[in-house]
Parts: C-alpha cells; sequence; structure tokens
C-alpha cells in the first residue's frame, strides 16, 4: 500500500496528447506501429452509458511499447479489424475487460489472450480494485478520474477529456507487470490465467423474454393491471429510445413509469401531475403515453401478465428456509466453507466461487455426495478448474456432514 504522502499526480502523458485517428490513412499508421511495438498491449474503450442507447464503443485508447499511445475514433474508423490482426499474439491488457470487450468486438477487435488488471487485483485481495485507486496503491500515482461518467459521444472531444482517455492507458502495462509478479509470487498466477481464459470465453447471455420486469421500483405494482401499464410504457420508450439512440431513462425515467402504473392516469392532465412527464424529452409523446396505457387499460384478463415469469433457478436464499430447511442449512454450510477459503488466500468470496453455482449445488445436490460427483456438478455451473480443486472437497465433507447428522 502506498503511502498517501508519497502519491504522485499523473497530470499529462509522457508524449503529450496523441491525435485523434479519424481517417483510414492515420489508422493505417497506428497499425504499423503497434505491429512493430513490443510487449502487452493496453486497451481501453469509453462508451456513452447513461446517454446513449448503444453500448458502442466512441473512443479507444491503446499503448504499446515501442508505439507510444493512440487514440482511435471508431466513429470514423468503425473496423479495427486490421489492428486485431496485427496484435493478434499479443496480450491485451485491460481493467475490467467484461465491461470493454462487448464493444471493442464491435469494431472487429477480438483479444486472443488477456490480462485483466481488475480481476488481478481481486485475486490477490486487494480491497478496491477501481482502476484509480489500484494505480495510486500499487504505482503511487494518481489518476485523474473526472470524466469517467462523461458523454463520449460527443463531438468534438474536448482536450481534457482526451487527456484523461491517453492517462487511462498510460500506466496499464506497469500496473500488469506489478500485479504478475504479485501472482506469481502468491501462487495465483496460473488461478488468474484461468479467470482471463473464462472471462473471453464468456458468452452474452440471450435476451431476457420479459425485459420490462427489470424496471427499477417494479415491485411497488401488486395489480395485473398495473404490470400491464408497466409493459406497454416500457415497450414504448424502448422503441423510442432505440430509434434515437439515446438512453430510455433519458426517454421517461423509471420511475414515472411505476407512478402511472400506480395511478393510472387517464387524461392527459392526470398524466402531466406525474412530474417525470413533464420533461422536455416525455412531454413530446404525451399522446403516445396516453395511448400507451389505454391499451393497458382495455386488454382482456386473459392477456395481463402475471405477478412474475418462473424462474430456472432456487428461489432466493432468504426464502430457503421456509421452502426447504434442510437446502437452508446446506447452504449455509457451503458458504461457511467459502467464506473460510477466502479469508485462507486473501480474496472475496465471489472470486473463490460463484455465489450462484453454491445456490444451485446445495438447493439441488448430487444423489451421492463425494469429491467427484460435487466436482463434476460445479463444472456444470461454469466453475473453473482451480476453484473446484479449492473447494469441491471442502464443500462435500461439509455437506456429507450434514447428510450423517440429518439421518442420525
Amino acid at each position: 500500500m502506498t503511502d498517501e504522502t508519497t502519491v504522485v499526480p499523473l497530470l499529462e502523458p509522457r508524449e503529450g496528447i496523441p491525435p485523434v485517428v479519424e481517417d483510414p490513412a492515420a489508422l493505417a499508421r497506428v497499425v504499423r506501429a503497434f505491429a512493430e511495438g513490443t510487449g502487452p498491449v493496453a486497451v481501453d474503450a469509453e462508451r456513452a452509458s447513461g446517454y446513449r442507447y448503444s453500448g458502442r464503443a466512441y473512443l479507444v485508447q491503446l499503448r504499446r511499447a515501442g508505439a507510444g499511445s493512440a487514440l482511435i475514433d471508431p466513429i470514423h474508423c468503425p473496423d479495427l479489424s486490421e489492428l486485431d490482426a496485427a496484435l493478434a499474439d499479443a496480450e491485451i491488457v485491460l481493467h475490467a475487460a467484461s465491461q470493454d470487450l462487448p464493444c471493442l468486438a464491435e469494431v472487429g477487435f477480438h483479444p486472443r489472450e488477456l490480462f485483466d488488471t481488475e480481476l488481478a487485483g481481486r485475486l490477490l485481495g486487494y480491497e478496491r480494485v477501481g482502476l484509480g485507486l489500484m494505480v495510486e496503491n500499487v504505482l503511487g500515482l494518481r489518476l485523474e478520474k473526472g470524466h469517467s461518467a462523461a458523454d463520449w459521444s460527443t463531438r468534438p472531444l474536448p482536450e481534457d477529456w482526451l487527456r484523461y482517455a491517453a492517462l487511462d492507458v498510460e500506466v496499464l502495462i506497469e500496473l500488469r507487470d506489478i500485479l504478475h509478479e504479485e501472482l506469481a509470487s502468491s501462487g495465483k498466477l496460473a488461478w488468474a490465467r484461468e479467470e482471463f481464459a473464462a472471462v473471453l470465453a464468456h458468452k452474452a447471455p440471450a435476451p431476457r423474454s420479459d425485459p420490462w420486469r427489470r424496471t427499477s421500483g417494479i415491485h411497488k405494482v401488486r395489480s395485473l393491471r398495473g404490470l400491464a401499464v408497466v409493459r406497454e410504457l416500457w415497450t414504448l420508450r424502448d422503441g423510442l429510445a432505440r430509434e434515437s439512440d439515446v438512453a430510455p431513462g433519458r426517454v421517461l425515467p423509471d420511475s414515472a413509469i411505476v407512478t402511472a402504473a400506480l395511478e393510472l392516469p387517464r387524461t392527459t392532465k392526470a398524466l402531466t401531475d406525474i412530474p417525470p412527464f413533464t420533461g422536455r424529452s416525455a412531454r413530446r409523446h404525451l399522446r403516445d403515453w396516453l395511448a400507451a396505457i389505454g391499451t393497458a387499460r382495455s386488454l382482456p384478463e386473459a392477456e395481463l401478465p402475471q405477478p412474475s415469469t418462473p424462474g430456472d433457478g432456487p428461489p432466493p436464499a432468504n426464502r430457503w428456509m421456509d421452502r426447504d430447511p434442510v437446502a437452508a442449512r446446506r447452504l449455509a454450510a457451503a458458504r461457511a466453507v467459502v467464506a473460510a477459503l477466502a479469508d485462507e488466500h486473501h480474496m472475496p468470496a465471489e472470486n473463490v466461487i460463484q455465489p450462484d453455482a453454491v445456490r444451485r449445488l446445495t438447493w439441488e445436490p448430487p444423489p451421492v455426495i463425494d469429491d467427484e460427483s460435487v466436482s463434476a456438478r460445479l463444472r456444470e455451473l461454469g466453475a473453473r478448474e482451480w476453484q473446484i480443486g479449492l473447494t469441491a472437497h471442502p464443500i462435500a465433507k461439509a455437506l456429507l456432514r450434514l447428510e450423517i447428522k440429518g439421518q442420525a
């Protein structure tokens, strides 16, 4: 841990702010430079979350020894497949890779080998693993993080934003090198490599059948008619947001949808008595909102949505004791094992083994409890081999002890 008095502000990129790459010729020069560079490649991407509907990248930053830094505008250069091919054999260093890999894939950039500095920090037991804090604690440097939530779809991008973006990859390779050494010295490097490979292999889940059910505050809506209002308003809002490429919450906040579902307004006046519907964006579509509510009002009962859709997994853990007390005791025993292992190996329990895997294993355990059956079940549930090697035996032992006790 770096002492606060020794932290040095990182104010400017070493070679200055690189020019933004906005045309094929400039991109070709970057591809050549990075192909001729050496060692890992630091990569970052900036999106416009909270401003735009899409999760696309609006800026891609890279740095490599021998090539310096590059800032690429993927709006003007939407195909980075040549850069991807040039770096096919390179290790790509990202922080919180799962956040950036989807938008990088959209522009044709697909890392084959990954080093995730956030995930490495978790495995090493760092309490706070945001990039700024990791750089500060490990390297003794302070990054400017003031523009992380900016609207990166803005054009032209302000100079201070570009400085911030360039600094985000300025010392990422140095951070990677130190974390690599710490992983090796702690015996966790092989674990980290499995985790990095799993991040690269992860497939996005299928779209939810009822995405409107994720509306914040929907638990307040108790009537089926109210749920129909949520569904109709959410669907209308989603279409408007997609069409204009604006974040849905900027078209109409979830709170307005839930309030309308509770109050069921019949007139424009009643609708505008709900404050968010008077906002500039929402007000443009007052007639449409009211029509959507009217549609929900007129649906026959057979077409109303049901309170919830059945899940494919166990119920929430807080209901286990009522639903299945034996399973609740199995879950508590397994969680105690994982917590002990987390303390022993200085990492969060959720990195020792995925909580969902523990829940599913203990809700429906194998018919015969032993190391092999527990290992096989955890493998089916997506646990990595290092996690299985660490947890299968003690979890099996704890579950078997409970089983024997229950038979006594």
